[in-house]
């Protein structure tokens, strides 16, 4: 679901940023272009009904109310809640993302730290490794609504080969009002002592570097849960809808285009279309709409985190681990080359321990351009 554009963007360019301009999906036009509508259409319902429909005295005191709306609106403090409240939400999201559980760190120490080259090592490891992704898992089902529409049930758990038919049973008997993510922790935690005992972790240290890392893990789905369960307090969301869409609402009938020959202050020009008041709504509005889009980054839209994706990386990852033979040491020295070709090649910065050159690259002659390793 993440809209990825960094290629794009690689090299600095004149008006590089442009051609973002024209993607639609994960853009502001495609979040905001149904409230950039509505506002459009009645500010001219509102122009057609004042120039149109009103008598003398009617448009007189509208024109009255439009200076008054006008000369107030700019007394709600959007820009300064707004600012606020998007810094707040963006933190959040950036902090949501650095703490998803990766078990990548478990996996390297499990296939490092159980031994056995038996059936027996090899289903030990696997089930070590199954247990951390179930964790990720049923945390990933309780804040993810794509996750949680793909895994319903806990049958659909089963179905997927994160979890036995008899660690259901297990799963089920045990009641519990709250979320139940922790179980797998358990199970992990008596299987790698079960595996220490029969000497398939041969040093405690091994083991408690295991668990250690495990509890890191754990952190990372207790945070996700109190991401899900702790929102920014509701009544700060109230407060920045209502001041934009309150300012907006007033600019309505305080922007409108009044009479010219009436000789009110600011309304020299009858120019029908009010564009930068549209401006401003594009960029106010656009700007509320980032933070509804990032408050949770765990739904569906298009710049939402992609934990199906995760859950899928994560379980094949643990399933394409198979049990390699020992490799021997190779010379890297004797087989990469050491001659590197020129468009390849640029100058290190001085004091590199590989070659400190200090002329500039176009004044080498071609015999130097060599790697020393």
């Amino acid at each position: 679901m993440t809209v990825t554009y960094s290629s794009k963007v690689a090299n600095a360019t004149f008006f590089g940023f442009h051609r973002l301009l024209f993607k639609w999906r994960g853009s502001i036009y495609k979040l905001l272009y149904r409230e950039f509508i509505v506002f459009a259409v009645l500010y001219t319902a509102i122009s057609l009904v004042y120039r149109l429909l009103l008598t003398g005295a009617q448009k007189h005191y509208f024109e009255k109310l439009s200076i008054y709306c006008d000369r107030y609106a700019e007394q709600i403090p959007v820009t300064f809640v707004l600012g606020f409240y998007v810094t707040l939400v963006v933190n959040r999201w950036w902090n949501q993302f650095v703490n998803l559980p990766w078990p990548d760190r478990l996996m390297f120490l499990i296939s490092s730290s159980v031994h056995g080259r038996d059936e027996h090592g090899r289903l030990l490891r696997r089930t070590l490794m199954r247990y951390v992704n179930l964790t990720s898992l049923l945390i990933f089902r309780s804040v993810s609504t794509a996750v949680y529409k793909r895994f319903p049930t806990m049958d659909h758990v089963v179905e997927a080969g994160f979890m036995t038919a008899d660690e259901r049973k297990l799963f089920n008997h045990l009641k519990s009002p709250h979320l139940k993510y922790w179980v797998p922790f358990i199970w992990f935690g008596n299987l790698a002592t079960k595996a220490r005992n029969e000497g398939r972790i041969r040093d405690s240290v091994d083991l408690q570097s295991l668990m250690t890392e495990m509890n890191r893990f754990r952190s990372w789905c207790s945070l996700l849960f109190g991401y899900d369960w702790v929102g920014i307090p509701l009544v700060y969301t109230q407060v920045v809808t209502l001041a934009v869409y309150t300012f907006f609402f007033t600019c309505l009938i305080g922007r409108q285009f009044l009479d010219p020959t009436k000789g009110y202050a600011g309304h020299d020009l009858d120019l029908y279309i009010p564009i930068f008041t549209l401006l401003q709504f594009f960029f106010y509005a656009g700007w509320l709409k980032v933070a509804e889009q990032l408050i949770n980054p765990f739904g569906e839209d298009d710049d939402d985190f992609e934990t199906n994706w995760c859950i899928d990386r994560n379980f094949k990852y643990v399933t394409s681990l198979k049990d390699s033979p020992t490799l021997g040491l190779i010379s890297l020295f004797n087989t990469f080359p050491t001659v590197v070709p020129a468009p390849l090649l640029i100058p290190c910065f001085i004091g590199n321990n590989l070659n400190s050159w200090t002329r500039p690259f176009s004044q080498m002659p071609r015999n130097e351009w060599k790697m020393e390793i």
